[in-house]
């Protein structure tokens, strides 16, 4: 594999309100050293204490039903949208007792504090070359970046998995944006889950898991803060 021939450029850019959410898109994002602004900043937490995610993993737990909202950042404020429709705001008083009644449990919303809310790195990348050497091992499947809920979807020429060879580099994005690459992710079983109109596809995660021990995409660290936006170049230090 090699690093994509021509030019990398920012293709997409997500930010997700609400851990295990579906999220945003957006035209540009602010980076600072947490990772992006107002990225899964918020999250559910269950009774326990636990946070609501698509696997069971020492301080996450498995909430079905977290990819049936959607959550947007305006200025801050958090708005939810539920399954039925509803719009809410994070702020308001009765959002607890509403998330409780559509999961069938009682969670509270919560905003991150001592404890990270990012499953590993602060921002996650993926390349629409891995998207392409899934869509050929997959024909007839749905090789949607939705699906990786990445911060940061890179156009890279080719299909392969080629951010894979990226772990230890630096990425230079925009003006100013500094990341460094620290490892690949892992996937796990909310990447064949339905979301918005893709349907459940097992056969994701199994053929990844096959040809790529499981890893599809990398997260990275912020070295310098800066703004992103849709479009910008993209080098590798």
């Amino acid at each position: 594999m090699s690093s994509g021939a021509g030019p990398l450029i920012v293709k997409q850019l997500w930010r997700y309100p609400v851990k295990s959410m579906l999220g945003e898109a957006c035209a540009s994002l602010r980076v600072d050293a947490r990772g992006v602004e107002g990225d899964r900043l918020y999250a559910v937490r269950d009774a326990k204490g636990r946070l609501g995610s698509g696997k069971n993993s020492g301080w996450l737990r498995q909430i079905d039903g977290l990819l049936g909202f959607r959550a947007s950042s305006a200025n801050g404020a958090i708005s939810l949208v539920f399954p039925d429709g509803r719009t809410m705001s994070a702020s308001d008083a009765g959002i607890n007792a509403a998330l409780s009644a559509a999961l069938g449990q009682s969670v509270t919303l919560v905003k991150e504090s001592d404890v990270a809310h990012f499953d590993s790195g602060a921002i996650h990348i993926l390349t629409t070359a891995s998207l392409a050497w899934l869509s050929q091992a997959l024909p007839d499947g749905e090789a949607d970046a939705r699906r990786f809920r990445a911060n940061l979807l890179i156009e890279v020429a080719g299909s392969s998995p080629v951010e894979q060879q990226w772990p230890g580099r630096t990425l230079l994005l925009g003006e100013r944006l500094k990341l460094r690459v620290t490892d690949a992710t892992e996937r796990c079983r909310m990447v064949t889950l339905a979301q918005a109109e893709l349907p459940e596809d097992p056969r994701v995660l199994r053929e990844i898991t096959r040809q790529q021990e499981a890893q599809f995409g990398v997260y990275a660290e912020v070295l310098e803060p800066g703004e992103l936006r849709v479009g910008d170049p993209v080098r590798l230090a």
